[in-house]
């Protein structure tokens, strides 16, 4: 009998311990946060791209959920990794550009900007120091840009990463923290057998992976086959250049690969997968019609991005959503789904764990600001305020279907309702005054409050036209 019950025990020990284990890998998912670079809102076939052929993003987002009206806090590389990674918008780090705030025609700004900060500074208590706080293994491999190294900023394994922010895709790649392959070697496909072989490192934590893509940056380099396939396939307007198309389907095989391995390693059910991209593309080379303009600027086409996110036993499969959201949510979602505690900084989003569960979030306005100045790419293709710049310094705020663009230089106020305008083209301010006063005072009491600098000192080098 004594015998007995000590089985009996043991068993239900036993059972505690296994229902137990589970349910900490359902409590703690690893994460996989896949981040394309300058990749377009339409550039995918989920999209509704018709010239580009992603089939295993296509089948990613048919297993999760595609959210239509993903931005980023910034339009273009750098300070969009930094509000990702801190979870605050730039006035708070720092963060607004790539290298100088200054760019373009000195005798065509009549401001002087911000002094720009090109690295994330280590009192930001970041992302991927949560994460590994939280007994996660954290790995960056691919592209950082906000520093030396993601080494100190919570990673405890990193490969091709520092401060720059493009590079050659084809070896010799002549980035130190990463040993050249052979000759001709194409850097998508070398950072995800990378990443493949850290997936099979076996370990009793979670991890996180962190893997940012330096595709498809400029400059345009693909496999010879791949271009040549698009170049004999008929195009779409806007979205014709064989060069980026190949990029992005070598891109999507690689990403196919990433969850090949998971599916063979039994890990797809324990891990969020989650894929955007950190900017718009470049409008010049890929159009995102109907939105306006792209890389660099605060229209549409410069902030809305591709989003979808995986994760088995949560996130209902083939689901849309519509609800605005913002890169900067990935920091207090990833905190709300462990149940940690909020860091001691603000935090600039909101948890989107209820929008994963197919609930809704209340309605908040999201802001944008950019006191500097970034040239033009393509007078005639950017689709800018003006031919000279893509940005000029102001900022912007959306709530609901209204978004207002505020310019400091001349103080122009634009007003667009993004339902039934998502073009921005019908500025209809002056026909919304109570619209505008509500935005406006929106827009300013947040600039208050994070105390957004606002240039105001006059360039002496500025000649006006």
């Amino acid at each position: 009998m004594h015998k007995q019950l000590v089985i009996t025990l043991l068993l239900a020990v036993l059972g505690y311990a296994s229902v137990n284990a589970q349910n900490q890998k359902t409590a703690r998912p690893n994460i996989i946060l896949i981040v394309a670079d300058d990749l377009g809102w339409k550039d995918v076939g989920f999209m509704g791209s018709t010239y580009y052929e992603t089939p295993n993003l296509d089948r990613l987002a048919a297993q999760g959920m595609t959210f239509t009206t993903a931005y980023t806090a910034a339009a273009n590389c750098a300070p969009s990794r930094a509000c990702l990674f801190s979870g605050q918008q730039s006035p708070r780090h720092g963060i607004y550009t790539v290298a100088n705030a200054d760019r373009g025609d000195a005798r065509t700004r009549k401001l002087i900007p911000v002094k720009n900060r090109e690295t994330l500074p280590d009192s930001v208590y970041t992302l991927a120091e949560a994460l590994r706080d939280a007994g996660y293994r954290t790995a960056s491999i691919g592209k950082w840009h906000l520093g030396p190294s993601p080494l100190s900023q919570g990673f405890t394994y990193s490969l091709a990463g520092d401060h720059r922010g493009q590079n050659k895709h084809v070896s010799p790649y002549g980035i130190p923290s990463l040993p050249d392959g052979p000759p001709g070697e194409y850097l998508t496909d070398r950072l995800t057998r990378e990443a493949l072989n850290f997936l099979d490192r076996k370990a009793n934590s979670p991890f996180f992976l962190y893997l940012p893509y330096y595709a498809v940056h400029t400059p345009l380099q693909a496999p010879e086959s791949l271009v040549a396939k698009y170049e004999r396939k008929p195009k779409s307007p806007g979205q014709d250049q064989a060069t980026y198309a190949a990029m992005i389907e070598s891109l999507d095989t690689n990403i196919g690969l990433i969850l090949k391995k998971l599916d063979a390693l039994g890990l797809a059910d324990q891990t969020i997968v989650v894929f955007t991209s950190d900017n718009g593309g470049i409008r010049a080379t890929s159009r995102q019609d109907p939105l306006r303009a792209g890389k660099g600027s605060y229209y549409e086409g410069g902030v809305r991005v591709p989003l979808v996110v995986r994760w088995p036993g949560t996130v209902a499969a083939g689901t849309v959503c519509a609800t605005p959201v913002s890169n900067l949510d990935f920091y207090p979602t990833f905190l709300d789904i462990l149940k940690r505690p909020k860091p001691g900084q603000p935090l600039d989003g909101i948890s989107i764990l209820p929008l994963l569960k197919g609930e809704t979030v209340a309605e908040r306005p999201l802001f944008w600001h950019f006191p500097i100045y970034l040239e033009a790419y393509n007078p005639k293709l950017d689709g800018g305020r003006d031919p000279l710049f893509r940005t000029r310094p102001g900022s912007t705020v959306r709530l609901g279907d209204w978004k207002l663009h505020e310019y400091f230089e001349d103080n122009g106020l634009e007003l667009y309702n993004l339902q039934t305008d998502p073009g921005e083209q019908r500025n209809v301010a002056s026909a919304n005054p109570a619209v505008v006063s509500k935005l406006h005072t929106l827009l300013r009491n947040w600039r208050t409050k994070t105390t957004a600098f606002i240039p105001t000192e006059p360039n002496p080098a500025y000649i006006a036209p």
